[in-house]
């Protein structure tokens, strides 16, 4: 399981000012290998200890908290978002980039965060327990950005571990895609998230 960050696992704002260029680099490399296109208009960008780290160590930046309660606000806020050893946890995007034609779409894909999947070969598809933190859809219309939790029992995270082939989907009528399987970076990636 992957330990939640503390503030000393955080630069000080000075030293990650010096440090970001080689940070940032590095980072969109790592994050690279952990997103992942469903259909022309989603995107999921999976977490790990490390994106989380990078998006705390640029909250604080642009913030500019140095005070140990603001400091440990942001690490309550992102913790959640690194994966148990026992799930996959993503932000996913939902981009147009017409702002009417994204105000109408989001209108009719109302409850997309709950028909998210992800598929171990020989198991049932998992739904996503999506936006544990905080509602992001109303009575009109869904949020751009959601948050999604993947829970594997131990027998598909076994299997996965074992070579089995891993799929990803979305299957709201309004918005329907499939990748299978995912890209082998990917699932390597994800493995190294389970115990």
């Amino acid at each position: 399981m992957a330990q939640s960050l503390s503030a000393t696992d955080l630069l000080s704002l000075e030293q990650y000012a010096r440090e970001r260029p080689a940070i940032r680099a590095r980072m969109i490399a790592h994050r690279a290998t952990r997103r992942l296109q469903v259909g022309p208009h989603c995107t999921w960008s999976f977490e790990d200890r490390e994106t989380v780290r990078y998006q705390v160590q640029e909250m604080l930046r642009t913030e500019r908290v140095f005070e140990p309660a603001g400091i440990a606000e942001e690490l309550a806020a992102y913790n959640p978002l690194i994966p148990d050893g026992c799930d996959f946890k993503a932000t996913m995007l939902i981009e147009y980039p017409d702002p009417q034609e994204r105000s109408r779409r989001l209108t009719e894909l109302r409850g997309i965060e709950r028909r998210c999947w992800m598929q171990i070969a020989g198991f049932e598809p998992v739904y996503a327990i999506a936006d544990e933190d905080l509602p992001r859809e109303n009575d009109t219309k869904t949020s751009a950005v959601h948050f999604l939790r993947f829970t594997l029992d131990a027998p598909s995270a076994a299997a996965l571990k074992a070579g089995a082939a891993l799929a990803a989907g979305i299957d709201l009528p309004a918005y329907s895609a499939r990748v299978d399987p995912v890209p082998t970076a990917l699932r390597a990636a994800l493995l190294a998230d389970l115990d």
